[in-house]
C-alpha cells in the first residue's frame, strides 16, 4: 500500500529552484578544482538548500496488520501548530492534524510492508522497506531524509537517524501522525472483517483482550506468524508454522532490543548511496 499527496506548484517550484541552485553553485573553473581548504558540503545537514523530509513508522510491535511508514516535506510558509509524537496525542487531535498535514505539506507519502513481508524479511527489515517506499513515493525528491530512531533505510539520498526525532523534528512528527492515523484506519477496516479480535480497540497489540481472542478463535490471515503469541496460538491447535531461516521469532518485549542492535558499521548519518538496495524488489 502506498498513498501520496499531490505536489503544490508553489512548493514544487521552490524545491526545483533549490535543486538548481545546488547544481549551479560552484560551477566556475576555480570552484570545480579540488581544494582541500573547501568545506565538504555533502555531510552538512544544516544546508539551507536541503529539501528535508521527515520519516517515521507505526506498527512495529503489534501481533497483526502491516507496518506503516510515512514521509513528509513540510511547507515552511504554512506552519502547522501542535505537531508532536503521535503517541502523546489523542485520536481526535491526530485526526485533525492529519488533515492539516495532508492539506498544507509540500509533499507526503504513506507506504507499508505487509504481514507476509514482515514474516519473510523480519520486522526490522520490513520496517526499513516501508520507510524506503515512503521516501521514494514522494512527488518531490528530497535531498535529506531525517529518520526517527537509531538506523536508516538504504536510500538514494542522504539520511540522518534521530533518536526521539518524532518529538524533536516537526517533519518527523508529521510523518508519525500520518503513519499512525493511516494504520489505525486500516485496523478499523480489519475489525469489520474479523470482529472477534477487537482490532478497533487494540489495533493489533498484544493486549489481554487480543491474547484471549487468539486463544479462543485462533489466528487469522492478518496475524504475524513470526511473533511468539501468534505461533503459540497456532501450536495450541496443533499447527506448526515455519519461517525462513533468517527470521527469528519475535517476542513483543524484545522488539525495542532488536532495533537497538544496530550494526557498528551502519552509521546514524549516511551519504547518498548509488548502490542497489539490499531489499527484494518492490512489488
Amino acid at each position: 500500500m502506498t498513498a501520496s499527496g499531490p505536489t503544490r506548484r508553489g512548493g514544487a517550484a521552490k524545491g526545483s529552484a533549490a535543486s538548481k541552485a545546488a547544481r549551479t553553485a560552484g560551477e566556475t573553473p576555480d570552484a570545480r578544482m579540488p581544494d582541500a581548504r573547501m568545506p565538504q558540503s555533502t555531510l552538512d545537514f544544516s544546508s539551507p538548500l536541503d529539501i528535508v523530509c521527515g520519516v517515521d513508522e507505526a506498527g512495529r510491535g503489534p501481533l497483526a496488520g502491516p507496518v506503516v511508514a510515512a514521509a513528509v516535506i513540510l511547507n515552511p510558509r504554512r506552519r502547522i501548530r501542535g505537531l508532536d509524537d503521535s503517541k502523546v496525542l489523542n485520536a481526535k487531535t491526530r485526526e485533525a492534524l492529519y488533515e492539516k498535514i495532508v492539506e498544507r505539506s509540500i509533499a507526503y507519502c504513506v507506504a507499508s510492508a505487509s504481514v507476509e513481508e514482515i514474516d519473510t524479511l523480519n520486522i526490522l527489515h520490513a520496517t526499513m522497506l516501508a520507510m524506503k517506499r515512503a521516501v521514494e513515493g514522494l512527488a518531490v525528491m528530497p535531498t535529506l531524509a531525517k529518520i526517527d530512531g537509531n538506523r536508516c533505510p538504504v536510500l538514494s539520498i542522504r539520511s540522518e537517524a534521530i533518536i526521539g526525532g518524532d518529538a524533536l523534528v516537526p517533519a518527523i512528527s508529521a510523518a508519525s501522525i500520518l503513519a499512525k492515523v493511516t494504520r489505525d484506519r486500516m485496523l478499523a477496516e480489519l475489525h469489520e472483517q474479523f470482529p472477534v479480535y477487537g482490532f478497533n480497540a487494540h489495533v493489533g497489540y498484544s493486549t489481554p483482550q487480543h491474547l484471549a481472542a487468539l486463544t479462543e478463535h485462533g489466528p487469522c490471515e492478518h496475524h504475524r506468524r513470526s511473533f511468539a503469541p501468534v505461533r503459540e496460538a497456532y501450536a495450541q491447535r496443533g499447527i506448526e508454522v515455519s519461517l525462513p531461516e533468517r527470521v527469528q521469532v519475535v517476542v513483543p518485549s524484545t522488539i525495542e532490543e532488536a532495533f537497538a542492535l544496530v550494526d557498528a558499521e551502519a552509521p546514524a548519518a549516511t551519504p547518498a548511496e548509488d548502490a542497489a538496495p539490499t531489499h527484494p524488489p518492490q512489488p
